[in-house]
């Protein structure tokens, strides 16, 4: 059962969300609350599986206290809900930890998946929020800085599905790609992850560019083309 806590200043959202997300089997709502303050403390006493979390709030907006209840590891992952589609909250809610951002006027079909995905360990972002992440990546500053030495953990197949994965591919698209079934992917995302100490796929996207791994800012010399087979 995948137990979740709803964070928004305006109750009639929250039993609205309430209403959708224990309408679907697997999922129960533990606990809500109407803003940030209040969320890290139900968060510590509740350990949701996910946090629903709004961006604007009185007291404590939404990206101070999923910083908070991320660094106190209160949660297992923290979806930003908001009205507005602007890349400031995007980006900052990504820079708090949160794993998933999503739009209220999003269906509820495409809620319930976004909870069922952060609860099975993926991050999400829709295909054109995730392009919007990269083209910001690949548009930052070259790193200076040489590879970073935690890649010589990485095998040379981690090393792939890391390219594939910032590439913005899913795992069944990587499969595919690959030859291999959807549960081998998995294996290498969550090893990966593991290694570089990444909490989900989405900060690996963010990570793989902002060192230089892929994109415009790639070195030469970076071994894990993503044309290897």
């Amino acid at each position: 059962m995948i137990r979740v806590l709803l964070v928004d200043d305006q109750s009639m959202i929250r039993t609205g969300f309430r209403t959708i997300l224990e309408s679907e089997h697997g999922i129960t709502v533990v606990g809500e609350a109407e803003n940030g303050q209040i969320a890290i403390d139900r968060a510590l006493k509740l350990s949701p599986d996910v946090i629903c979390m709004d961006v604007q709030m009185p007291v404590m907006d939404g990206l101070e206290s999923t910083a908070e209840i991320v660094r106190r590891n209160a949660a297992g992952a923290v979806l930003m809900l908001t009205t507005f589609d602007r890349d400031d909250f995007l980006f900052q809610a990504l820079a708090a930890g949160a794993s998933g951002f999503l739009l209220k006027t999003a269906e509820a079909e495409q809620l319930i998946d976004a909870i069922n995905a952060l609860a099975n360990g993926d991050g999400l972002l829709s295909p054109e929020v995730t392009r919007r992440v990269i083209e910001r990546s690949v548009n930052s500053p070259e790193p200076t800085t040489p590879a970073p030495p935690v890649l010589d953990q990485l095998t040379e197949r981690e090393l792939e599905v890391l390219h594939l994965v910032a590439s913005g591919l899913s795992n069944s698209e990587i499969a595919a790609k690959l030859f291999v079934g959807e549960a081998t992917v998995k294996t290498h995302v969550s090893n990966l992850l593991t290694k570089l100490d990444i909490r989900d796929r989405i900060h690996a996207v963010i990570w793989a560019y902002e060192n230089g791994i892929v994109g415009a800012g790639a070195r030469s010399g970076d071994s894990g083309s993503t044309d290897r087979t």
